[in-house]
């Protein structure tokens, strides 16, 4: 595992971890709708692709026309 995973790992992992301890504290409810659903999508993609090497977002881009030059996700 490189260096770059472990970090899209950990970063997804305390966006995840952020996210629970504001629900369990009573700032952030999780059973509405709203924003804090697409911070816990942001956070959730971040932990899988260190696992799996898939981001979403390189494919966007890729489509668009920008060329891959060391990008963390590949």
């Amino acid at each position: 595992m490189s260096i770059e995973n472990i970090v899209r790992i950990v970063a997804g992992f305390f966006i995840l971890l952020s996210l629970a301890l504001a629900h369990m504290m009573g700032q952030a409810d999780l059973t509405q709708v709203s924003w804090m659903w697409f911070t816990a999508f942001v956070g959730l993609n971040l932990f899988q692709s260190g696992f799996t090497n898939f981001c979403p977002l390189v494919n966007i881009l890729k489509k668009m026309g920008f060329k891959e030059a060391g990008a963390s996700c590949n």
